[in-house]
């Protein structure tokens, strides 16, 4: 086998990972690792198209790491391996861009973790137990909010005290920027136009779900904040939300800001409007068979969505494109028909035959020849963390 980069994603109970091909970019071994912490915990392979999957007898993100490590020996793969590339959400103002890992920037992912307090640490975890389980190999961060670092300042201040944000980096930063680079980047060739010239909106929707205005390659807008809460509509966070609800939710309910941050976080969005689920697969059933709730939410989701596309057109000036990815994105063709249908007065026309065979893998354009181009593109966020690495690493992917 060619070199290959090892691509980890650790957040606070799992490990997601992934051997990519350095020369071809084909992704032989992938797995996850879930309920790390508790008794049973277990991690799944996928090698080749086989799949198993083993209880870890140490039942920690160590444990995880280790369990990988034994595979890729008896898989005659680890050899092959020559770089590991992590994600991590935050990067503040500092990191503009992917990093090699030192001790000077393990330093500052810790500084960071006060603004993602649910990520950060975590990710520290996977890259200090990968350090430990692979000594001696070059390791990468990649971060979701590097992407951002192009905005302006009127499109990251917020109207608050200046001291706070000089003092304590209160501002928007955005995520998902993986996934934004990789899908602009492919949205650029499907449209046969240099990407530097292109104008678009991509939104990544899934139980986290964003959108970005791209300029010419770059981040110019986007709807997540200082934390991922802020936005659209999601699987069980908000989105958008009047600032004083706290006080008035710790009035009415008798909570502290804690308990009135995990209700906006984990118990909103699809799951608070529908007291369904937070799964946009099972709220289209239901809807289809006159579940209010599930109606009623979808229906919300939609009109903020596309509230959000017309006004991040204010940040290009014109649109060429608008994108979709992420696991809704690229398999909701109802939630992408009642998005577009709300958009017309921007020059979108869906097709509909067309929007209904964008599913299951499937990506392609799904509004008409005479309309502005709306293109659905399977995100592939691990490959984008991967090139990163090989580059930074010189095995030049």
């Amino acid at each position: 086998m060619n070199s290959s980069i090892l691509v980890i994603n650790c957040g606070s109970s799992s490990l997601k990972f992934a051997l990519i091909d350095s020369q071809n970019h084909q992704a032989c071994l992938t797995g996850l690792a879930e309920k790390l912490g508790l008794a049973d915990a277990y991690i799944s392979f996928k090698f080749n198209g086989a799949k198993d999957t083993l209880a870890l007898q140490e039942g920690n993100h160590s444990g995880a790491m280790h369990a990988i490590l034994e595979k890729l020996q008896q898989l005659s793969l680890l050899d092959s391996v020559k770089a590991i590339g992590h994600r991590v959400v935050h990067g503040g103002e500092v990191f503009k861009e992917s990093a090699l890992i030192t001790d000077e920037v393990i330093a500052e992912i810790e500084r960071c973790a006060k603004l993602a307090p649910l990520h950060n640490p975590a990710h520290l975890l996977g890259i200090r137990t990968a350090i430990e389980q692979f000594p001696g190999l070059p390791q990468t961060v990649v971060f979701d909010t590097s992407f951002h670092q192009t905005m302006p300042r009127k499109a990251y201040l917020y109207a608050v005290p200046m001291s706070l944000y000089r003092e304590h980096n209160v501002r928007r930063y955005g995520f998902h920027g993986t996934s934004y680079r990789y899908v602009a980047a492919e949205a650029a060739k499907m449209l046969g136009k240099p990407l530097e010239e292109t104008a678009m909106v991509c939104a990544h929707l899934g139980n986290g779900a964003s959108a970005t205005a791209i300029l010419g390659g770059k981040g110019v807008d986007t709807t997540m904040g200082l934390t991922p809460l802020e936005g659209l509509v999601m699987g069980t966070r908000s989105g958008d939300i009047d600032g004083n609800i706290f006080s008035y939710l710790a009035s009415e309910l008798g909570l502290d800001i804690n308990g009135v941050t995990d209700l906006l976080n984990k118990k909103s969005g699809l799951l608070g409007l529908s007291e369904l689920s937070n799964d946009c697969r099972e709220l289209e059933e239901a809807a289809q068979n006159g579940h209010q709730g599930a109606i009623v939410a979808l229906e919300v989701f939609a009109y903020r969505l596309a509230k959000h596309i017309a006004a991040l057109t204010v940040a290009l000036g014109r649109l060429d494109a608008l994108l979709f990815t992420g696991g809704i994105g690229e398999n909701s063709s109802f939630l992408r028909e009642a998005v577009i249908k709300q958009l017309g007065f921007l020059g979108l026309k869906l097709d509909d035959d067309a929007n209904r065979a964008c599913i299951r893998g499937n990506a392609g354009r799904i509004t008409t020849a005479d309309s502005v181009p709306a293109l659905v593109i399977n995100t592939d966020e691990e490959l984008m963390i991967a090139q990163d690495t090989a580059r930074l690493v010189g095995l030049g992917a």
